[in-house]
């Protein structure tokens, strides 16, 4: 998620969690907390590929950010009152802090590598878009009243507030996905599509318009369904896809096979001028998509390994006030 979100919900689950008086200081160092994961973004591991898919990895790992919060707390106990005197609930609010980072963060379709150092695919629950206003304004309300009036009744209640309805909407994301993708196999079954791949995940900054991936064997089917204006068939569209050139250039070129485990297979191959551009099917739509990367040139008989380049995004101007459009008209304009 953005980071005014991970600063809210830090700053928020700690304050929740340590006695009133202390509210102010735990918000101050939750809303650190909340965000310390990302701090990641500003290493470089040696290449646009080892940065895209090395991102929200250790940083983001539950069993090193347990361990991080744990020490951290041994330290502050010793050094720090509050911590001396309510070790048990700053001990929870550390943890709690540091550990709902990367569990918000796998809800977005980027994926959290959860599990970090077992090489298990990053997990994208990809039921929240990485900026969504409805989950990020309750706990930005609570966070506000925390700094306004920190040891008062009527803020605990806001704090509490704001973290569940924050959580019924997350609740609610994963009921929205679960009618699209009911909606989504009825329309692709009537295809002739019985059980293809899927990807779900919402439109931007909303979760009432979805985007569905089906790959095949030889591309991808995609569509958008909204759970306000469509009662019908989800119509989808083909795109095909060179799976045999990024099967072949897999053998020889890390990148491809690197990008193909991150996306979890959810990426499309086109040669272009010799060249191999490897797509992330789960960031964009259409023609248009945030990660494309070019690893790969045709030399006869192989693919040659190239210097990663990671490609611009095309323009597309009109994106929101198009999804806008969207979720209350079946007519597609996506």
């Amino acid at each position: 998620m953005d980071s005014l979100t991970q600063i809210a919900l830090g700053a928020c689950v700690t304050a929740a969690l340590v006695p009133p008086g202390q509210r102010r200081k735990a918000a101050a160092l939750g809303a650190f907390l909340g965000t310390l994961p990302d701090l990641d973004v500003f290493l470089n591991y040696g290449g646009p590929v080892e940065n895209f898919t090395m991102h929200r990895g250790f940083s983001h790992s539950l069993f090193v950010l347990a361990g991080v919060g744990t020490l951290l707390w041994l330290v502050l106990r010793r050094w720090w009152k509050p911590v001396r005197e309510h070790p048990r609930s700053w001990l929870a609010a550390i943890l709690a802090a540091l550990l709902t980072h990367p569990l918000l963060d796998a809800h977005t379709a980027y994926g959290t590598q959860l599990f970090w150092p077992i090489p298990s695919p990053p997990v994208a629950w990809a039921t929240l878009f990485i900026i969504d206003p409805l989950y990020t304004l309750p706990l930005l309300i609570g966070l506000i009243a925390v700094l306004i009036r920190p040891a008062s009744k009527i803020t605990g209640r806001f704090l509490m507030a704001g973290l569940l309805l924050s959580t019924l909407y997350l609740g609610w994301s994963w009921i929205a996905q679960g009618m699209v993708a009911h909606h989504a196999r009825q329309s692709l079954a009537a295809q002739g599509l019985s059980a293809p791949r899927m990807f779900i995940t919402p439109s931007p900054l909303n979760t009432l318009l979805w985007r569905v991936v089906a790959r095949t064997e030889n591309g991808y089917f995609e569509g958008f369904d909204s759970l306000v204006a469509d009662d019908g068939p989800i119509r989808f569209t083909f795109h095909p896809s060179d799976d045999p050139a990024m099967a072949a250039a897999s053998v020889d070129v890390p990148a491809a096979r690197r990008l193909q485990w991150f996306a979890d297979g959810f990426v499309s191959a086109n040669v272009v001028d010799g060249t191999l551009i490897i797509t992330d099917l789960r960031m964009g739509a259409g023609d248009n998509y945030i990660f494309r990367h070019a690893v790969a040139r045709y030399g006869n008989p192989h693919w040659q390994l190239i210097p990663a380049e990671r490609l611009p995004m095309l323009s597309r101007s009109g994106i929101l006030s198009a999804t806008w459009e969207r979720i209350w008209s079946a007519e597609p304009n996506l």
